[in-house]
């Protein structure tokens, strides 16, 4: 159990006037709830500014995070590119104006970029509590104002993954997608770059991406979307041991009231935390924006597990009594203990993803089904479990 790590003073335009004690204060909140991890977002234009130049005083800013985390026993997942985060886009000017050329086909682009993540991947890696790497947060989320197609991205994200390997063999290398890969047939990112390339599988659970027009706050579909989507994912694996981490989960407002979000956070976690496919749980986020900071979206202020004058919130309370109470749960429920449902279509299928989106009538009977106790998605290739 861990934290997306929001910066309680300056939100990541702390990068440009970084404070490391400010870090310190930050996660010993964290640590003080019996969180083990945190996950950590470097600016892209803010390292590599020009193509040719990838800025040495900002990795080491970014490893002086990392080692200010382990002083509190934090393991650390570091995401390359920023890329998006909290509805805005973080580009270089290399890209943009006249240079304008998508991330995703330039191959002038992908060079640049191959160099950072190559760059950053390294210099984490040399960090014994860094376990993981993730190409970038919601990638997906910079289209359509980068025109590309479901090859292009595919091999987009391959060429990446094999890039930190390369460099950083220790390491899980991750992707990270809006969940509009799993339940937008137009989308160009298919299921296939979420669940064949990296080691593990990870998905972002928001009840503002269609479950929240069903029964939100504390209805069944909204507090166990998290779950559902951990099942999608593992249904799309081509192996049954594909392990998922649900990499970011929250109470937005308005879809959760902030008097609901507690309880909201623990029929979530209790929901998806014994899904044998589940190997993490990252909540987003450590802490809220300042209001002071202007043009946010009204839902980002408030997502935080402590406010910006470190103040502990209900959620807080919650994930810090599953992380108290973590050694003595049950052993998770093996695959011949539950419930399968039988997926209509194939989940790794770019064309039929609106079958299985929230609302459609094969999420209706998962979430019927889901209120007798687990149930696995189960797509046609794969017969282990039958409804």
């Amino acid at each position: 159990m861990g934290a997306n790590y929001v910066p309680s003073s300056g939100w990541f335009y702390s990068w440009l006037d970084f404070d490391p004690d400010a870090a310190r204060r930050d996660f010993a909140d964290l640590a003080s709830i019996g969180l083990d991890h945190v996950r950590v977002f470097p600016i892209w234009p803010w390292i590599q500014p020009n193509r040719g130049l990838i800025r040495q005083r900002a990795i080491d800013d970014l490893l002086t995070v990392i080692d200010c985390a382990a002083e509190f026993d934090l393991r650390v997942a570091v995401d390359l590119l920023q890329g998006h985060l909290s509805s805005f886009d973080f580009l270089p000017s290399w890209v943009l104006t006249w240079h304008q050329a998508s991330v995703f086909t330039d191959p002038t682009v992908r060079a640049g970029l191959a160099d950072y993540t190559r760059t950053v991947a390294a210099a984490v890696s040399t960090r014994p509590n860094v376990f993981a790497v993730t190409l970038g947060n919601e990638v997906n989320n910079l289209w359509p104002a980068n025109p590309t197609t479901l090859d292009a991205t595919f091999g987009f994200t391959a060429d990446l993954v094999a890039g930190v390997r390369a460099v950083a063999p220790r390491l899980t290398c991750l992707t990270s997608f809006y969940d509009d890969i799993w339940y937008s047939p137009t989308h160009p990112f298919s299921p296939a770059a979420a669940v064949d390339l990296g080691d593990i599988t990870t998905v972002h659970s928001w009840t503002f991406n269609g479950v929240a027009g069903i029964d939100a706050p504390l209805g069944p579909a909204t507090t166990t979307h998290a779950d559902y989507l951990v099942e999608l994912a593992a249904a799309a694996a081509t192996t049954a041991d594909r392990r998922v981490w649900l990499q970011e989960v929250g109470a937005a407002e308005p879809d959760i009231p902030a008097a609901s979000a507690a309880a909201f956070a623990q029929a979530t976690v209790d929901a998806v935390v014994d899904n044998p496919a589940l190997c993490g749980i990252t909540w987003w986020c450590s802490h809220d924006i300042d209001p002071a900071l202007l043009d946010f979206p009204h839902r980002e202020y408030d997502l935080g597990l402590f406010t910006v004058d470190h103040r502990r919130k209900p959620v807080a309370d919650v994930l810090a009594s599953v992380c108290a109470g973590s050694a003595n749960r049950p052993t998770r429920l093996a695959n011949a203990a539950r419930r399968g449902l039988m997926c209509p279509v194939d989940p790794r299928d770019p064309q039929t993803r609106d079958q299985v989106a929230p609302g459609s009538t094969f999420h209706q009977d998962w979430v019927g089904l889901r209120k007798l106790g687990p149930v696995a998605i189960v797509p046609p290739a794969r017969t282990s479990l039958t409804a």
